[in-house]
């Protein structure tokens, strides 16, 4: 397996960019159906699943050090109810990489690629990530230290340019039905941050004293904080029409124009969206391969990253016939998917353990 290390903090920009890649422009139209105008406090409690999940894949760290969940399942379950857990998260992980890929070639063909067949979007990408896994987390880690930085200076510029044609009355008023529909706008969006639980396959390449903990919890808080401001200027620039846009925050960037020179900026956003997919695609791609690799007990994971990856690119391609289709998921079924897959086995799994460990102690 992959021995290289790399800190607390590459972790979390890799998780923030992760999860963060999608988010930021699909997740204001989806939580915005639910939400309102309460759109903007909805990430707050999405947030709470987030932090819970990576604390679960915490404690689950420390309990069984240098393995992945896809491990210690069978220690803590058995050797066949593991097996059984590991290839539902690794069916999970494609599942979800392919949804990723599609939602990308969606978005560039959409926009700007017109002309261009989705499988030639779809397989270039996959082939860039299969490159990135194939050079390992350390590689992976790296490139989202470049990418991460550059993408959020990117998202605050947009934010600064569009200040001029915000609208604050949008947003008013706040929790004119109660905190009903921003918890409901939460239960949405908390398909992102569940996505967290990812950190139990990246915890186990922290170097010694690392605090992956500490450094998990502030990646939650930079995606609260990112996804909200998303939200928020989404809704103060398009008001209740925003969840009629697929993509509403590169419908808030057609808006700038100042002094009629700064405009036509939706190729940043193409850059965010590009540099952020590549991440999150790699990331899942990494936790897919190596997770099979230890599910089959095999000693090297290098040699599933290129045909993984051709599956990648089929099931993408059979996911979903369109976006509409996606987003219809992702504000339905998904979130059950999710908790199941993210929240009720890890905390099954961390209850076995808990079990297992007192009545070790007991008998002792």
């Amino acid at each position: 397996m992959d021995k290289v290390r790399i800190s607390a903090m590459q972790m979390a920009i890799l998780l923030y960019a992760t999860i963060m890649a999608t988010a930021v422009l699909i997740a204001p139209s989806v939580i915005g159906k639910f939400a309102k105008q309460d759109m903007w406090i909805s990430p707050v409690w999405g947030a709470i699943t987030g932090f819970l999940t990576v604390f679960i894949a915490y404690r689950l760290n420390k309990a069984y050090p240098e393995q992945t969940i896809i491990q210690y399942s069978e220690k803590i379950v058995g050797r066949i109810p593991g097996k059984l857990i590991g290839f539902l998260f690794l069916v999970y992980y494609l599942h979800l990489n392919a949804i990723s890929l599609r939602e990308y070639g969606e978005f560039v063909k959409g926009n700007f690629l017109i002309e261009t067949p989705m499988v030639i979007l779809l397989g270039t990408m996959a082939f860039v990530c299969v490159f990135a896994v194939r050079g390992g987390i350390e590689a992976m880690a790296r490139s989202a230290q470049i990418f991460v930085p550059l993408v959020i200076v990117l998202f605050l510029f947009i934010a600064i340019m569009l200040i001029p044609d915000l609208k604050p009355k949008n947003m008013l008023p706040v929790m004119e039905n109660g905190p009903g529909p921003s918890i409901m706008g939460g239960f949405i969006s908390s398909s992102w941050f569940m996505q967290f639980f990812l950190i139990a396959f990246l915890l186990p390449s922290l170097g010694k004293g690392e605090k992956g903990l500490k450094w998990g919890s502030l990646s939650v808080i930079a995606v609260m904080v990112t996804l909200a401001i998303s939200n928020l200027f989404s809704l103060l620039l398009l008001g209740d029409i925003t969840s009629t846009f697929v993509y509403p925050v590169m419908s808030a960037v057609r808006f700038i124009s100042i002094a009629e020179f700064l405009q036509h900026l939706e190729s940043i956003v193409m850059a965010i969206w590009v540099a952020g997919t590549f991440v999150k695609i790699a990331v899942f791609h990494y936790v897919l391969v190596i997770g099979t690799a230890q599910w089959l007990n095999l000693s090297d994971y290098k040699q599933l990253v290129y045909p993984l990856g051709f599956l990648l690119v089929i099931v993408a391609i059979w996911s979903a016939p369109n976006l509409q289709k996606v987003a219809h998921v992702l504000a339905t079924t998904w979130p059950f998917y999710d908790i199941l897959v993210h929240v009720l086995i890890p905390v099954l799994l961390l209850f076995v353990a808990m079990i297992r460990k007192k009545a070790t102690k007991g008998s002792n």
